[in-house]
């Protein structure tokens, strides 16, 4: 590791005015992402800003048809909240799969989709449930969130503070895990919402980070059940190929992640 300076600020203010100072600094949360390159010395800030305790960037709030979590929520908070396990149950179910208790004791909401990892777990209910996500500077729509591998449409400096969901009349959430890293070989969120349309979103199988499904959005949308996919076949064409599958592999774990998550 480099040498870097470490700061806590207790406010988003606070810590938006320290980045604006210094271009180098970065935003620490859960530390899953940025600790692990900076032992690698694959980055060097000058100073990281610890904003896994203000206050205002904790918590869960449900109102009317909308479950917003804030950005420096962890997962195990998110995972036994009981207004999430009421209104979404399928956010509760993939944070209960994602990593180990360590894990899900330290990372947070925020830190998970701000780097737009292709084996990140939520970035696929964001942009299937079409969430909305909050920064300290404006409100940024799901589908206009995630803009390929490890980038987002977050600007230098610009900090998620909450992520919004609208509450779905469905929805599912299956992946396969790897069996050493838990990360997500393949994970498919399917959520259908009260106005009947299907949104399906995939991580860990193309190689611009999350994506869309359309072709099994259409199934669904005209029969809500598993069978109606057992006549999907997906191209492999711009999926990930690495010594855990080929491309073949997880274009047929879409579908089979699909179907598991309809149930």
């Amino acid at each position: 590791m480099y040498e870097t300076t470490y700061h806590r600020p207790s406010s988003v203010d606070e810590a938006a005015a320290l980045i604006a100072k210094d271009s180098e600094a970065k935003y620490l949360a859960g530390g899953h992402t940025l600790i692990p390159v900076m032992k690698a010395r694959l980055a060097s800030p000058t100073a990281v800003i610890d904003i896994g305790r203000i206050p205002a960037l904790i918590g869960v709030e449900l109102s009317g048809d909308t479950l917003t979590i804030k950005a420096a929520t962890t997962y195990h908070t998110i995972m036994t909240n009981a207004d999430v396990k009421k209104a979404i149950p399928a956010i509760a179910h993939l944070t209960s799969v994602l990593g180990d208790p360590m894990v899900r004791a330290r990372g947070t909401i925020g830190g998970s989709i701000a780097n737009n990892d292709p084996a990140a777990d939520y970035p696929a209910a964001v942009l299937a449930l079409g969430a909305t996500i909050k920064t300290n500077k404006r409100s940024i729509a799901a589908d206009d969130f995630f803009k390929g591998l490890f980038t987002t449409a977050l600007q230098d400096g610009e900090l998620i503070t909450a992520v919004s969901f609208p509450i779905p009349a469905k929805a599912g959430y299956a992946k396969m895990r790897h069996p050493a890293s838990r990360f997500a070989l393949t994970g498919v969120f399917v959520a259908q919402t009260k106005g009947g349309d299907v949104r399906v979103a995939a991580t860990g199988a193309s190689q611009n980070g999350v994506m869309r499904v359309p072709e099994i959005e259409k199934a669904l949308k005209a029969n809500w059940s598993a069978a109606a996919l057992d006549s999907i076949k997906l191209g492999a064409g711009g999926m990930i190929a690495d010594i855990h599958g080929s491309a073949e592999y997880r274009a047929n774990l879409v579908k089979v992640m699909a179907q598991r998550a309809v149930g």
